[in-house]
């Protein structure tokens, strides 16, 4: 069972809950795609770990689940994506990381989304983690690729360059083809699946940093 996040981690998640909404509320943001994922019932919507913040913001309050991991970021993180109205689960590929999947595999099957960062929360950037293919193995949720970006905004020396968007700025968000996996799909067919997954993220980012006019990521 987790400890009772710290009076700190509380106050910090309210104050970076307050941020996330000023900042998303001062972009101009523009949605590709998203259409094309509507027609699964359930989805599991994939980004990189450095670009969360406009998609948090975009798709509060809609029962979309997502994986925090058990640590302290992971405290402050959760107080906010439960004030935007997330479901949350915690665990991560570390600590807690058994107990997330069957979580997130119950919530799929019960009908709620899941919001993943695949090469969180430690990296390596960009590289995809095999445990969001399994989940879409079994519970039949198809994996969306999303690219993010925006015009105006502050990279940060982080292991995922975290991407801060400042004030006044336009953000895209590129929803690729949905992805499915068989539920009787070999090794190799979902390490294919990641691959492609993988490729569709880097891909759709790239195509969101063109728009929002700035060079290869």
């Amino acid at each position: 069972m987790n400890e009772a996040p710290s009076l700190r981690s509380r106050f910090i998640g309210v104050f970076a809950y307050g941020l996330v909404r000023t900042l998303g509320a001062l972009q101009t943001t523009t949605i590709v795609g998203l259409a094309k994922s509507e027609t699964d019932p359930i989805s599991i919507y994939c980004g990189w770990h450095g670009r969360s913040l406009l998609f948090a913001n975009y798709f509060r309050r809609k029962s979309i689940g997502v994986i925090i991991s058990n640590s302290n970021d992971g405290d402050i993180q959760a107080a906010i994506f439960r004030r935007l109205r997330y479901k949350v689960i915690r665990g991560s590929s570390g600590r807690g990381g058994e107990r997330a999947l069957v979580e997130a595999i119950r919530a799929l099957k019960a009908g709620h989304s899941l919001a993943m960062t695949p090469d969180g929360p430690r990296g390596p950037s960009h590289e995809l983690q095999p445990g969001v293919v399994m989940m879409a193995r079994k519970t039949g949720a198809a994996l969306v690729p999303v690219g993010i970006s925006c015009s105006r905004r502050k990279l940060m020396r982080s292991w995922d360059r975290y991407m801060l968007p400042l004030p006044f700025g336009k953000a895209r968000l590129i929803f690729g083809e949905p992805i499915h996996v068989a539920p009787n799909a070999t090794d190799a067919e979902m390490e294919s699946a990641r691959l492609q997954l993988q490729s569709e993220i880097n891909r759709l980012e790239t195509e969101a940093e063109r728009v929002c006019g700035h060079g290869a990521t």
